[in-house]
């Protein structure tokens, strides 16, 4: 007889298979309601911290312009904003916090040309597919 009270309490200790199945579809539907909208904020932060990290080369290659009199030609490029190039007269850098050009948001480096649009260069990232054009993600972020 007490075999069986022991069973009994057992038994009656913790959760059915049942109330874990209807816990885990409830934190399956709630995972997929809020997933999408958390990788979408994601992707939104990389393209804004790619905007503020462009904004912040900008300003270092208009000190380096007042330094030296003109912007970097495309063979020297960003890196002459953190170490000089030979026979570069005023530079006063380096021009960015950082020991080298930061990456962009996905790891590439950004691309510089000089004699772009606005302001004689241009600055700028081709997004996580790292090719031309695209939308969301995959969109160019420029100066």
């Amino acid at each position: 007889m007490k075999r069986t009270e022991d069973t009994q309490t057992w038994n009656q200790a913790g959760f059915s298979l049942m109330e874990l199945l209807i816990a885990l579809v409830i934190l399956a539907m709630i995972a997929g309601v809020v997933g999408p909208r958390v990788i979408g904020y994601l992707s939104r932060a990389k393209s804004q911290t790619a905007s503020v990290q462009i904004t912040n080369i900008k300003a270092a290659l208009d000190m380096y312009l007042l330094d030296v009199g003109r912007y970097p030609s495309d063979e020297e490029g960003l890196k002459v904003l953190v170490e000089p190039a030979q026979g570069i007269a005023g530079w006063a850098g380096p021009y960015l916090d950082d020991e080298a050009v930061p990456l962009d948001p996905w790891g590439q480096p950004y691309a510089y040309k000089l004699g772009g649009e606005t302001r004689g260069y241009q600055i700028l990232t081709y997004g996580r597919d790292n090719a031309p054009g695209g939308s969301g993600e995959d969109a160019d972020i420029s100066s």
